[in-house]
């Protein structure tokens, strides 16, 4: 029998067909960010579950779809048997989409919400093919664009303004995020360039845990509101 797969990632699947779809996806950290949308959303003043589930849908398109194809398009690091082309069609159409349905939100509930669905446009591509030199590719980088920012956008979707806990729940957000990359560069590391689990197990376990929990938060924050 010859050596079992190292995958490239503790969620990741065996290479092949839908398989590597599904990893691409990054499920567990995809689910993460999105619950930073619901906290936020839930944090503000009043909430709407239609602007929720919008928030949702359109950070699930843009990180979970085209982020993520674009990461794998800039260098291939999930080793995914998906093609450049099918890669570069799904990140045009989850961006578009997620910007549709920005666009969409402004028009019905406030053309602040534009300021987000602009922004958000530039990061996926500015972070995840490393534009401008890779200055916003970064550790600090990561966690404002994907901590940060979904945490305030998932609020001012709801309130049509930032106050002071939605500045602290963008802080929460950020933390956790770089306390994320951080556990996630060690367990990458190990896996893809020495190629051994040895040095990941502890860094994974925690990930997962942090996984869970974060999830759970926003579970229960969202329930709370629809009481």
């Amino acid at each position: 029998m010859g050596t079992p797969e190292l995958r490239p990632a503790w969620y990741a699947l065996r290479r092949g067909g839908m398989r590597d779809w599904v990893t691409l996806l990054h499920l567990p950290y995809t689910a993460w960010h999105l619950s930073y949308v619901a906290i936020g959303a839930a944090l503000a003043p009043t909430f709407h579950g239609d602007r929720l589930l919008a928030a949702l849908a359109a950070f699930f398109l843009a990180l979970g779809v085209a982020a993520h194809a674009l990461d794998e398009l800039n260098g291939r690091p999930l080793g995914t048997q998906i093609s450049s082309p099918a890669l570069v069609a799904a990140a045009v159409i989850g961006l578009g989409g997620a910007i549709a349905i920005g666009v969409a939100a402004a028009i019905a509930w406030g053309l602040g919400l534009l300021v987000f669905v602009a922004l958000g446009g530039i990061l996926v591509p500015a972070y995840n093919l490393e534009l401008f030199g890779g200055r916003v590719h970064t550790d600090w980088g990561f966690a404002l664009a994907w901590g940060a920012f979904p945490a305030l956008t998932g609020y001012f979707v709801e309130a049509q303004t930032l106050r002071f806990e939605a500045l602290a729940v963008a802080g929460y957000a950020t933390a956790l995020s770089m306390a994320q990359r951080t556990l996630s560069t060690t367990a990458r590391d190990a896996r893809r360039r020495q190629g051994s689990l040895e040095g990941a197990t502890s860094a994974e376990r925690a990930l997962q845990l942090m996984t869970v929990a974060t999830v759970a938060v926003a579970v229960a924050a969202v329930a709370a509101r629809l009481r």
